[in-house]
């Protein structure tokens, strides 16, 4: 695996399996990388001649200056990771090779964007809408690969493909967890023993409800997973919303859709985590 630091040498670097025909993936993500990247990474290997993985804290998609000093910044571990599933390239630019000038490109998904994380994290995803285009963009990837994990943001993305008319493929692939059932992420590494074991009823509530579900309404759904989560010690529920999988819009019956998504998100002492559920 090549390390490559600015877009000039990684176009050059593809600029011959491009012209060659051969298929390039990309795996965006900001380092702290687990076995969720990996299974994004192993997908891209598999379906691609070359794999482009991007390791880029961004800071235009921080709305909380803090949340952005606490991110994990682990990149040695990070690069035995993708050496030991198969990445061709690691790209990993300075803030200022992306961000030479600020970047005053707006985006608006409305509704995909206003609501759920939009409503609580204002600019997020205008700053995930720009970085995400700016690595398409260096990397004209064949097919690009997000977590389901970010279930909103991998329905932003679809979208601005759509809108913007790009000609590459979004593959999302499924969450990874642990054994126990909590969802892989980065931040979980901000867990101390005790909050880990008491955000193992995030996932728990998630795989109740869907049981629950199946002779409850929506709204019965909701509170049953209010509640469990309000009553589970050392959790702070921020929101959790039943929608439409494709819109992201609340339903208020079943029959609204045949593809209901519970997605939630949770603060387990200082450290927010999300997590989502299929019906």
């Amino acid at each position: 695996m090549k390390i490559i630091h600015t877009i000039k040498d990684l176009q050059m670097e593809l600029l011959p399996f491009r012209s060659g025909g051969k298929k390039i993936g990309l795996v965006p993500t900001m380092g702290a990388l687990h076995h969720g990247h990996a299974s994004l990474v192993n997908r891209s290997v598999s379906d691609n001649d070359i794999t482009v993985v991007s390791i880029f804290v961004n800071p235009t998609q921080f709305n909380d200056k803090s949340d952005l000093e606490k991110y994990p910044r682990t990149f040695d571990s990070d690069s035995r990771l993708l050496e030991a599933c198969g990445a061709t390239y690691a790209f990993v630019p300075a803030v200022l090779e992306m961000y030479p000038e600020p970047d005053t490109r707006h985006f608006d998904f409305a509704p995909l964007d206003t609501v759920m994380e939009g409503q609580f994290r204002p600019g997020h995803f205008n700053g995930v809408c720009q970085i995400v285009s700016k690595l398409f963009d260096a990397v004209k990837p064949t097919r690009a690969y997000f977590g389901e994990k970010d279930f909103q943001q991998l329905a932003i993305i679809r979208e601005m493909v759509r809108r913007m008319n790009l000609s590459l493929e979004i593959v999302g692939c499924p969450i990874v967890r642990e054994e126990d059932g909590l969802a892989l992420s980065s931040r979980n590494a901000r867990l101390s023993v005790r909050e880990r074991d008491n955000a193992l009823m995030i996932s728990k509530t998630l795989f109740e409800s869907r049981a629950f579900a199946k002779t409850h309404t929506v709204m019965e759904t909701v509170l049953f997973v209010q509640d469990s989560i309000h009553n589970a010690p050392g959790l702070r529920l921020e929101y959790f919303e039943l929608v439409d999988g494709d819109t992201l819009q609340p339903i208020s019956q079943w029959s609204d859709t045949e593809y209901a998504v519970g997605c939630i998100t949770v603060f387990c002492g200082e450290v927010r985590l999300i997590d989502n559920i299929k019906y």
